[in-house]
Formats: structure tokens, C-alpha cells, sequence
């Protein structure tokens, strides 16, 4: 896919529904509407769409292997090629962190409700940018698909998520296996952006249906030992507990106990989490230390943004070495991504010049030369204020978003810098979007981290 998929993100409500946005966002914008395109393409999106069940044999129970858990079929004493199945059962599986399984989205839930999540956040700021009922249908047909609709709905519990498999396998969910439903995010902002434009597409019976979902799922993320485990998990993993469980919270209409989780995150694992430098240690111990320093990040940014949802402007509370994300994306923009995908810590930067203002162009700066078409990269759509730095950009016909001047017959056009004059929603016209088929997503999507 030409789109990106977010870390994890949360819509700003207000800004998203009040419109009235700077007309440099207008390339950002149509690259949205592109990727909302792109993605409804490819759903609706099922946990009753895979091969293999958890050992209850009820599809609907959500499933993922562990995935840097590889086979290590030394012990099994075999003389003859083991089937797939002989290998997940009688081998011992041992862990390479960082390292994905080569067979473990043989079982694709993770992947997906990634792409299902991406489909409502990219659906739902389409519908406002566009103003066609057409993308909240899509939205609320997706989200009604995978919770609410009793032939296809996942039950509201991540009992079965990341299983090791193996003869010394875990038998049973793993902690690390909350991580997969992380996007959770994006789905609760999108529907709050949908019942703030009062959307026909998402009725009353969706919403109530959807709370009833999220009021049993939060229920087992406070209370199973298995989500418990994954709460006092102290980096990433920890983290991203705390947005999803905040998340569900306000969606719920429980804004005290998304106020205690959060205050609960940055009274405990957030004071250890970002040294004095800059640095986060425990992401940067692993194997891809700039991927998880960004995704630790991420997790950081959109709890601040969860809290502000709720009028609470958490972005100054430092760690006990007086510190905030702001240094934790300092550090890491020092950092060189090697071999490691260089674009998961932009949108962490562009939030940084959207929020701490950026007066030196110290971050947007970064960001041309890092990537010389970040003003039409959706996320620079909701990363305002920030300069665009002058950079000419347009989308080609396949949704990619290009540097310099759309060629001749293009219906695209070019940005021309901040001074462009282009106008917003009514002038969005999307670019034609090449279709890829699922099997696109099953390979690419990778929602899950140790």
C-alpha cells in the first residue's frame, strides 16, 4: 500500500469537526481521502475470516500467535518432514526479539484489525473533509462487522491473543497479546468524530451496541490476570495498556476512571520511562531500538491527546528526571535509523512541531530533509499548527504523494508552498486509487511488538 499506517493515533475531535483548516493541509487531505479509498477496499474485516480457532473452536474468540517466537524442532526426534501442525505442538519454540516468525500470520487477526482500524480512522476524517455521507457508512459498516454484529463480532477479550506455541508453549494468551488491539485508539476518536457530526450512519441501536462491546471489553482489560500482567509491563508494552484502557473509558462515557488511568500511567511507568538525555532505555535495549523508541513515542503522544480530549493538558508532566516526550523525540531524531523504516518517527515529529510550537524550525526542518513531501502526508492533515517549509507537493494517480509540480494533464495539481490557495473540503477532488487485493494487507499489516 501507498498509505501509511500509524503507530497509533488519536483524531483530534475538535479540530477534525470544526473545520475551517489551513489550505496548506489541502494535499494532506486529499491523500486522506485516497487512503479511505484504499482501505474500504479491502473490508469489511472479521475474526470469523481465519483458518485456525483458539482451542475453544469458537471462531469468534480473537486469535494471534506470538510473533518472534520461532520453532526449534531439535527435540522432537522426527524421521520424517513434521506437517505445520506437528510443528506447533511438538516443538519447542524459542524467542528472536525483533524477529517475525516466518508462518505466524498464518492467523491474521492482528492484521486484521489493523487494517479495520485504519479503514475507520482514514473513512472517518474522509466524511468530514468531503462532507459525503458515503465514508461514515463505510466507518460505522466496519466497526458494526468486527464488535457489534452477532454473525461476525469478535468477543470482547484478548484471552487467546499471542499464544506461544509449541511443546513448551504458553497454552493460552500471553500478556505481550493486549499490544494487538493497541489501534483501538483510532476507532474510539472516530467514533467520537462521528457522534460530534451527529453522522445518520452511526444510529443509536450502533452506539449503544458498541458501548454494551467496550463496557465487557474494558471490564476484562481491569480485571484479567493476563491484561494485568501487560498493565505492569514498564515500556511499550505498558504504555499502550494505558492509552487503549483511557481510550475505551471516555468512549464509555466513564471520563473518572480514563482521568485515574491516565494519572495512574504518569504517576508510575511514565516517571521511568524517558531519562535525562532524552533517551528510553528500555525501547532502546531492543533490537530494533529506533522502531521502538517512535513506538513508545507514539504511545506517549496520543495519551496526551486522550487527556486533552478531556480539557486536560497533561503534556508538560515530566519524568522523574524532569522530562517529557519532547526530549524522548529530540533523542531519537539524533538516532540513525540503520536498516530500520526511517518514517515511523515522523509523524512523532511533526506532533512535537504541532504542539511545543516550533519557532526555530527545528522540526519541520528535520522533516524536509528528512522527507522532502511531509506536507502531503496525512498526518500533517492533524499536526497543526506547523509550517509546511515551502515544499511543493501533489498526488499521483495511485494515491502516492510526490515532491514538485503534478506533471501537465494531471488532475491533481501542485501545492505551492504556504501561500497555495487551494480551499479546503469543497476543493477535494481524490485521486484515482489502484486496488490491491486483501492478500496486500495479510503480509505488510504488522500490528504487533514485544
Amino acid at each position: 500500500s501507498a498509505f501509511s499506517s500509524y503507530i497509533s493515533q488519536w483524531i483530534p475531535v475538535n479540530y477534525t469537526t470544526e473545520g475551517g483548516w489551513d489550505n496548506k493541509t489541502y494535499y494532506a487531505q486529499q491523500e486522506i481521502v485516497a487512503a479511505a479509498k484504499w482501505f474500504a477496499n479491502q473490508g469489511p474485516w472479521s475474526v470469523m475470516n481465519k483458518t485456525f480457532t483458539a482451542p475453544t473452536n469458537d471462531t469468534h474468540d480473537y486469535l494471534s500467535w506470538a510473533p518472534y517466537y520461532w520453532a526449534d524442532c531439535s527435540n522432537v526426534g522426527n524421521t520424517t518432514e513434521l506437517t505445520p501442525q506437528q510443528i506447533w505442538e511438538e516443538c519447542n519454540y524459542t524467542p528472536k526479539d525483533g524477529q517475525f516468525s516466518p508462518d505466524v500470520r498464518l492467523v491474521n487477526d492482528t492484521g486484521a484489525f489493523q487494517a479495520m482500524s485504519d479503514a475507520v480512522f482514514y473513512n472517518t476524517l474522509a466524511y468530514k473533509i468531503t462532507g459525503d455521507e458515503s465514508y461514515a457508512k463505510q466507518s460505522a459498516w466496519f466497526i458494526d462487522t468486527w464488535f457489534t454484529n452477532n454473525q461476525t463480532n469478535m468477543n470482547p477479550n484478548l484471552n487467546w491473543a499471542q499464544v506461544q506455541r509449541g511443546a513448551n508453549g504458553s497454552h493460552g494468551g500471553t500478556h505481550t497479546g493486549v499490544l494487538d488491539l493497541h489501534g483501538m485508539t483510532k476507532v474510539v476518536s472516530a467514533i467520537l468524530v462521528l457522534r460530534a457530526l451527529a453522522s445518520p450512519s452511526w444510529t443509536n441501536t450502533l452506539d449503544t451496541a458498541m458501548n454494551d462491546w467496550c463496557t465487557q471489553y474494558v471490564n476484562w482489560l481491569l480485571t484479567n490476570d493476563i491484561a494485568l500482567e501487560e498493565k505492569a509491563a514498564t515500556n511499550n508494552h505498558g504504555s499502550f495498556y494505558y492509552s487503549q484502557t483511557s481510550a475505551i473509558q471516555v468512549l464509555i462515557g466513564d471520563y473518572t476512571a480514563a482521568k485515574a488511568t491516565l494519572q495512574e500511567y504518569f504517576d508510575g511507568i511514565y516517571q521511568n520511562q524517558i531519562t535525562a538525555n532524552g533517551d528510553q532505555p528500555l525501547e532502546s535495549a531492543r533490537t530494533r531500538p529506533y522502531h521502538y523508541r517512535a513506538y513508545n513515542a507514539a504511545a506517549i503522544i496520543t495519551i496526551n491527546r486522550i487527556a486533552d480530549y478531556m480539557g486536560w493538558n497533561t503534556w508538560n508532566i515530566t519524568t522523574k528526571d524532569g522530562v517529557t516526550v519532547k526530549e524522548a523525540v529530540d533523542y531519537a531524531m539524533t538516532m540513525p535509523a540503520g536498516s530500520e523504516d526511517p518514517t515511523e518517527l515522523y509523524p512523532d515529529v511533526a506532533a512535537m512541531a504541532s504542539y511545543y510550537k516550533d519557532p526555530n524550525n527545528k522540526y519541520s526542518g528535520w522533516l524536509a530533509q528528512q522527507d522532502n513531501t511531509y506536507p502531503g502526508q496525512a498526518y500533517y492533515f492533524w499536526e497543526q499548527p506547523m509550517t509546511d517549509s515551502g515544499l511543493k507537493v501533489y498526488i499521483d494517480a495511485s494515491g502516492s504523494v510526490q515532491s514538485g509540480t503534478a506533471p501537465s494533464g494531471s488532475n491533481s495539481g501542485s501545492s505551492t508552498g504556504s501561500n497555495g490557495s487551494k480551499s479546503g473540503a469543497a476543493a477535494i477532488a481524490a485521486a484515482p486509487v489502484v486496488s490491491f487485493g486483501v492478500a496486500a494487507l495479510v503480509g505488510a499489516v504488522v500490528a504487533a511488538a514485544l
